[in-house]
């Protein structure tokens, strides 16, 4: 009876277990076939086109040379931070012409804000000057000639050639090659390799679009460290999903942007846009803010 007594006094209290609320795992699915996975990249397209109808490219510009700069200088930064700089840059130096002559220092001093200045303004030069001398002072639309200038490569090259030409391109930056990897489009890390694998996938006409509407929801639901899985309306269509937050509150509560309830990037946003226009001011460290790296620019 003593020893019955211990026992039962040892014996661990059962406690209550709260799960967590998430979505039922799903059956083991069987290897998706290509035909498969290009329907569903479609789809996923459809959905991401009804979800960012006002999707547009975040940098402020006015012309072909004005994207090619801020393209350029939205490279390991933001792109609020370069819209709240490049208004005092184009301001002095307004066509390329203007820009190759600048004093170093000078240039250097205003895209301070936008980090890697000195390497910046060496490729804004150089750009420039070929520009002036090579291109009658003009952006060219091609993009052949377009990655010949300094610090001009494929991904910014498509960038001015999308939005500044209507030239179809695929801009792969660290957010689209992100959710291409994620949404099962390819497994390749190469920039041009994810761009070639996609371009496969989608016809030529949707190319400009897609990549818009691909960054907006990086930027804004499918974060890098911590997606809103639970907030995310294409989550039937990822197989990625459970790699962030499941919860739907606590998943709202991750949403960036005008889905956040929070200003956009652009000082200037186009008609349409239901977001708040971001403020003017510059200042403090290049990528405070949002997440620093969200542009699609190049260093050389």
């Amino acid at each position: 009876m003593a020893e019955s007594k211990v026992r039962k006094a040892a014996a661990p209290v059962a406690k209550k277990v709260t799960k967590p609320v998430t979505k039922p795992a799903a059956k083991p699915r069987k290897p998706e076939s290509h035909l498969a996975m290009v329907r569903r990249a479609r789809k996923i397209n459809r959905e991401l086109a009804e979800l960012y109808p006002y999707a547009h490219p975040e940098l402020d510009f006015e012309n072909p040379f004005e994207l090619l700069v801020a393209t350029v200088l939205s490279a390991q930064t933001t792109d609020l931070r370069v819209n709240q700089t490049t208004p005092a840059l184009f301001a002095k130096y307004p066509t390329p012409e203007d820009m190759a002559v600048a004093v170093p220092e000078e240039l250097e001093e205003i895209i301070r804000p936008t980090g890697f200045f000195r390497a910046k303004a060496r490729s804004l030069l150089g750009l420039s000057a070929a520009l002036r001398d090579r291109f009658d002072g003009e952006v060219p639309g091609r993009l052949e000639d377009l990655v010949t200038l300094p610090g001009v490569g494929r991904k910014t090259a498509n960038v001015v050639l999308g939005n500044a030409f209507g030239v179809p391109g695929i801009t792969v930056d660290t957010h689209f090659g992100r959710l291409a990897r994620r949404f099962g489009w390819t497994a390749e890390e190469d920039p041009e390799k994810v761009e070639a694998a996609v371009a496969e996938i989608f016809p030529k006409s949707e190319w400009t679009m897609l990549s818009h509407r691909v960054v907006f929801h990086g930027r804004r639901v499918c974060h890098s460290r911590k997606p809103a899985c639970g907030a995310c309306p294409i989550a039937p269509l990822c197989p990625s999903y459970g790699e962030g937050e499941t919860d739907p509150e606590k998943a709202r509560k991750l949403l960036k942007y005008e889905l956040g309830g929070q200003p956009g990037q652009r000082l200037r946003p186009p008609a349409g846009y239901p977001g708040q226009a971001a403020a003017p001011g510059a200042g403090g460290a290049a990528g405070s803010g949002a997440a620093a790296g969200d542009g699609q620019g190049e260093v050389a």
